[in-house]
């Protein structure tokens, strides 16, 4: 299953997408600005089957100012898509960015590593809830 995932910000969207077998998180282009209609057109271009949105809660688990903005978010882009939307605990993804982009000196926009390490983190349990099944 091919799955795009977002760090959605107010300034830009993060975005990374899997390959088809829902194995590797490749960062591809942030959105900017982000418009739920921009994200429904990568979507489709790039055969996405489920977008996965990365939901900013704080350390203890509590809600944010970010957490309610990326929730309405969520749900606006639900009604503009026809494939599944759901949430997914961002936490720590840009620090670890930042940490990938320093030690590779990648290319891409932080907000789009951020996305793939989002996208690693879910589909890592997704293959262990397939495995556990």
């Amino acid at each position: 299953m091919r799955v795009l995932a977002l760090d959605y910000g107010t300034a830009r969207i993060g975005c990374a997408i899997s390959d088809p077998t829902g194995t590797l998180a490749t960062p591809i282009a942030a959105i900017e600005p982000p418009e739920v209609s921009e994200v429904a057109r990568v979507a489709k271009e790039r055969e996405a089957e489920k977008i996965v949105v990365g939901l900013p809660v704080s350390l203890s688990g509590e809600d944010s100012a970010q957490t309610e903005l990326t929730r309405a978010f969520t749900s606006d882009l639900e009604e503009a898509v026809e494939i599944p939307v759901e949430t997914w605990d961002e936490r720590f993804t840009t620090r670890m960015a930042a940490q990938t982009r320093r030690q590779t000196g990648a290319g891409s926009a932080e907000d789009s590593i951020a996305a793939a390490h989002l996208l690693e983190s879910f589909l890592q349990a997704a293959a262990r809830q397939n495995g556990e099944q």
